[in-house]
């Protein structure tokens, strides 16, 4: 077995068991004593660990949700080379870890700020500012949070394609990171996308003002 396949397998495993802590579930047991999937969509995340317990026990579990996704894939690229085709399982795995999470008896969360700590680990600034502004911009445009996530996907793909094609090169390994990484979110936000597709009030009244 060489070495890339090697550091490949033990940053998949690491990966995976570190995005599978449900750090902000355990956030609101412990300090808040409650479970904050009784709030919100019920997802068991930072956002909900936000409704349970404000910014407190909201940026806390964020911020290190963000860590547990962004942490094992940077070391593995930056400290130990893992790249190519050999990165996209380790890419993968914390946002799988932490989607199918056996600490929840593989119904985990909804893998946002876990996403933008991987995108964060692989691209140092573009997964959290590119991809972090898209989510906002959606967000502010479309009136439901997982339309507004998949809208943003796709623009950010569409960015990776441009930026590779006028500069570095179109990398199909990071391409398929997406494609997982997209996969996993209509498996997790399946039963929202169900929900018709609307833009916000104030955008609604900007658009008929215009006509």
């Amino acid at each position: 077995m060489n070495a890339e396949l090697l550091n490949s397998i033990i940053w998949t495993a690491a990966g995976f068991a570190s995005g599978s802590l449900m750090i902000s579930f355990w956030m609101g047991k412990f300090f808040l004593k409650e479970d904050i999937r009784e709030y919100g969509d019920r997802n068991p995340g930072a956002t909900n660990a936000w409704k349970a317990g404000g910014w407190k026990i909201g940026l806390p579990s964020g911020l290190l949700e963000f860590a547990k996704g962004g942490a094992p894939v940077a070391v593995a690229v930056w400290v130990f080379g893992v790249e190519g085709w050999y990165l996209v399982p380790v890419a993968l795995a914390p946002i799988l870890g932490h989607a199918f999470s056996p600490f929840m008896k593989f119904k985990g969360g909804k893998a946002i700020a876990v996403t933008l700590g991987v995108w964060t680990a692989i691209t140092v600034w573009e997964g959290l500012l590119v991809l972090g502004l898209l989510i906002g911009l959606a967000y502010i445009i479309l009136n439901h949070p997982s339309w507004s996530l998949i809208f943003a996907m796709l623009v950010f793909l569409a960015y990776l394609v441009v930026v590779g094609l006028l500069g570095r090169g179109v990398a199909f390994p990071i391409l398929a990171v997406w494609a997982g990484n997209m996969g996993t979110f209509l498996i997790k936000h399946f039963q929202d996308l169900r929900e018709p597709l609307k833009t916000r009030d104030y955008i609604a009244r900007i658009f008929r003002k215009a006509s």
